[in-house]
């Protein structure tokens, strides 16, 4: 119980480095991306990356696509700042496949350090599921957590996949559920292990 508490005290506390090579948006439906869009814009504001990422597909699984996030987010930070991750072919698009597909782009870049942004009830899995695939491919990546901006709790969205809805606050629970799912299938790492990984990056 106490590893679960001490994991959401660190992803909603984390502290950022002064300057990181890059900063990935995890794909957000409509109702939900001006919170990553609103971080984004903190993070070049005061210049804690210059590098934002962001899923490098189609409109797929609720996300509006690469095209569309790329006039969106214009709003909110340069064009020349955004970057769409290069994803293999797929018809599906996830936390996990986002994911490997940063972490990839991670490595091949050579980046050292990560910011990762989701919306607030996304947050902890985004979080989870990078480090996870992180320690796996590329554990010398430095991943940090910068959540999304609040939102309205109490506001009806459409979020996983662009099937699920419900209030904000009720979408937290089946992150959750996603969370022991995951993790017992062996697709996310357990929460000692992101722990650790969290106390060995901060040494």
């Amino acid at each position: 119980m106490f590893e679960s508490e001490e994991l959401l005290h660190r992803i909603f506390c984390d502290p950022l480095p002064a300057v990181a090579d890059a900063a990935y948006l995890f794909g957000q439906t409509v109702d939900n991306e001006v919170s990553v869009f609103q971080k984004a814009q903190a993070l070049i504001e005061h210049a804690q990356t210059q590098t934002i990422l962001i899923p490098g597909t189609g409109p797929m699984s609720g996300y509006p696509g690469q095209e569309t996030w790329c006039q969106s987010i214009a709003a909110y930070v340069p064009r020349t700042a955004v970057q769409p991750v290069p994803t293999d072919p797929t018809d599906n698009l996830n936390t996990l496949i986002e994911a490997q597909a940063t972490v990839r782009y991670a490595k091949a870049q050579r980046y050292q350090s990560l910011l990762v942004v989701a919306a607030s009830f996304h947050q902890q899995r985004a979080v989870m599921t990078i480090i996870t695939v992180a320690l796996k491919e590329y554990p010398a990546l430095k991943v940090y957590s910068a959540p999304g901006y609040p939102m309205d709790w109490q506001a009806e969205v459409t979020h996983s996949q662009g099937t699920v809805t419900g209030k904000r606050y009720e979408l937290i629970q089946g992150e959750l559920e996603r969370i022991e799912k995951y993790g017992a299938k062996g697709d996310l790492a357990t929460r000692t292990a992101v722990l650790d990984y969290l106390r060995q990056r901060d040494r």
